[in-house]
């Protein structure tokens, strides 16, 4: 019998525990040539603000050592077109959809929960609590347990469907902030988001984004996401969805050993557009070798020394 990969966050059901990260599939039509997004246990969109943005200018993103620095800027559509233009690609799939979403003040991101809200196939909407690469908004907010509380709880108010607050690691300690959103009334919490970082080219002497700093992903972070990530479940009760450096199911397994529930593919999907079919594979092929009949058994199950 093949193991069961489905799992349950907070009341919604996925077929299985990979998801794509915001930014790095754009809005879900760039990888339905390559792969049926049915195999996806969710899509989570690149982030829509209140109005398009063209977010900074290049060069914006640089490759480092184990990763890859990005200073996109939040470029997105904006929600008027993210409406018209991909809500109506989004309700063909046959996955769940989660919306990232972003302002630069509460009540943008109010303005733009409540306007989803009336779209049924928009299954999650995930805050963007934490983004690195903005002057206004994203991590300022992430940042102040404060802030993070408010902003759950005002959008809780307009958007019926689960909230998801997504955590930065540019923090003192990441499990007041994780505290705040639950307190604010999260339904589930994707953590990490990127972590500060900058290069420089030592021919021209100036940094190698033109935003100066830019957000490190991939292999290089991923130590630092599963400590965030078992630190977090250990005083949370809330669902966890880990982010950073996966590329292959030892990743995922990682991540639902230190607590995840489930995980999101990112850099990986910029070398190997097709990973989160082959993480799904590896992962019930682990399974099947480990005699484990369901995913859930691995979550939080790291044992101690």
């Amino acid at each position: 019998m093949s193991p069961a990969l489905n799992v349950n966050i907070a009341g919604i059901e996925f077929t299985n525990p990979i998801m794509t990260a915001s930014g790095c599939c754009g809005y879900g039509e760039e990888l339905a040539g390559i792969f049926p997004l049915s195999k996806l246990g969710a899509l989570v969109t690149k982030t829509i603000t209140p109005e398009p943005r063209l977010g900074h200018a290049p060069p914006r993103t640089a490759e480092t050592a184990s990763g890859m620095l990005n200073a996109i800027g939040l470029a997105n559509v904006g929600i008027d077109r993210f409406i018209s233009e991909k809500i109506p690609f989004l309700q063909k799939q046959k996955t769940r959809v989660i919306v990232n979403i972003a302002g630069k003040t509460i009540r943008e991101y109010v303005d733009i929960a409540a306007r989803l809200n009336d779209y049924d196939r928009v299954d999650m909407i995930e805050l963007n609590l934490s983004c690195p690469n903005v002057s206004q908004g994203g991590m300022e907010f992430g940042a102040d347990p404060g802030m993070t509380e408010k902003t759950v709880r005002e959008v809780k108010k307009v958007f019926s469907a689960p909230v998801i607050a997504k955590l930065t690691p540019n923090v003192t300690d990441i499990t007041e902030i994780a505290l705040a959103a639950e307190q604010g009334g999260a339904d589930a919490l994707s953590l990490i988001n990127s972590v500060v970082g900058m290069t420089v080219d030592v021919d021209t002497w100036r940094p190698t984004l033109t935003f100066n700093r830019g957000g490190l992903t991939g292999p290089a972070i991923k130590p630092i996401a599963l400590a965030r990530v078992n630190a977090v479940y250990g005083k949370c009760k809330l669902p966890l969805i880990g982010i950073g450096g996966i590329s292959d199911y030892r990743d995922v397994v990682e991540f639902l050993l230190c607590g995840a529930t489930a995980v999101q593919v990112g850099t990986a999907l910029f070398v190997e557009p097709d990973a989160p079919v082959k993480i799904v594979r590896g992962l019930r092929d682990y399974m099947k070798a480990k005699k484990i009949s369901h995913v859930n058994e691995m979550v939080g199950k790291i044992r101690k020394y």
